[in-house]
């Protein structure tokens, strides 16, 4: 069969392919309501210079003024719009979400290849240093790390990247394991094909889609981070974050006052963005890897099944 026509048989089958991890995805509850929620998310971020009713540094009543029409979730403890603030604060959530993903991804998935695809001592190495990391109470080096380094945006999206990349690492370097055993990587590691070319060609494409998978629950996991750190008055002082909000409204005994509405919001969208990142992060892994429907040890689709009757039933 000549080149064209191989060309011709295999893309319709990554058509194919491509099309039914759509279709998974569009079949999917959690994944739909995941999806709408991280796209208003995203919009709001995107469009808050100009659909906020206020500016971010614009003082427009009292301190702690009550929710009111003009108003709808009341004032801070500076007496700025807790609506505006919301909305600004969104845009740096999701910048720091998505930038410490991206650094975990970055170091987990390069530690997970070379560790699952070499093996031998350079495994033995790399897991040693995983294993080091893990061991480490996330929190308390949060908090010494963004002391010694500073409460800059950029050094808390890095410190929340290098601490939250074992867990992709792992899970990487048992998929490339499992992958670099398979019969045509070893044809093509006979015929020739170097290291390099091996991992690029064939080891990676195939360790793709766990790493977008792990990187949605990552962004979770980091907008979560981010929230802690600034509730314990480590992060950036400069850049309105949803932990921020939360960690002043403390700080000027919002709760002492009554004053909920500085405290509650920002915390139900915290929780809102968290969840609904799981659950998008979630289908995806399914979608991509579809053993994971059947398998036993998953309890995402368990069911209840009646049991089969008995031959003396049936008489």
């Amino acid at each position: 069969m000549s080149a064209q026509a191989e060309g011709l048989v295999v893309a319709p089958r990554r058509r194919l392919r491509d099309n039914a991890v759509v279709v998974a995805l569009r079949g999917s509850h959690q994944a739909i309501f995941g999806g709408a929620v991280l796209s208003v998310v995203i919009l709001i971020a995107l469009l808050a210079p100009w659909i906020a009713p206020y500016g971010e540094h614009e003082r427009v009543g009292e301190v702690f003024e009550p929710p009111s029409s003009a108003h709808w979730l009341g004032l801070d403890d500076g007496g700025f719009d807790m609506v505006s603030l919301m909305m600004f604060g969104t845009r740096v959530s999701l910048i720091v979400g998505f930038s410490a993903a991206l650094v975990a991804m970055l170091i987990g998935g390069s530690v997970g290849i070379i560790a699952g695809f070499f093996g031998g001592r350079t495994d033995t190495l790399l897991m040693r240093i995983t294993d080091y990391f893990i061991s480490i109470p996330d929190l308390p080096l949060m908090i010494v790390v963004a002391a010694v380094w500073g409460r800059s945006l950029r050094n808390i999206i890095l410190i929340i990247g290098v601490i939250y990349w074992t867990s992709t690492a792992r899970v990487v370097r048992a998929q490339v394991k499992s992958v670099r055993e398979r019969g045509y990587i070893r044809r093509t590691r006979v015929l020739g094909a170097s290291n390099m070319r091996l991992i690029v060609r064939h080891v990676l494409p195939q360790v793709a889609p766990l790493l977008v998978a792990t990187s949605v629950l990552m962004v979770a996991y980091a907008i979560f981070a981010e929230t802690a750190i600034a509730f314990l008055g480590l992060g950036d002082p400069s850049a309105t974050s949803w932990g921020l909000l939360i960690e002043n409204a403390f700080a000027r005994d919002a709760i002492t006052v009554g004053a909920w509405w500085a405290i509650v919001p920002p915390g139900i969208a915290v929780a809102i963005v968290v969840v609904a990142l799981t659950m998008l992060g979630t289908a995806i892994e399914d979608a991509l890897n579809p053993r994971l429907r059947v398998s036993h040890v998953s309890v995402r689709r368990f069911k209840l099944r009646a049991a089969p009757p008995r031959p003396e039933d049936e008489t």
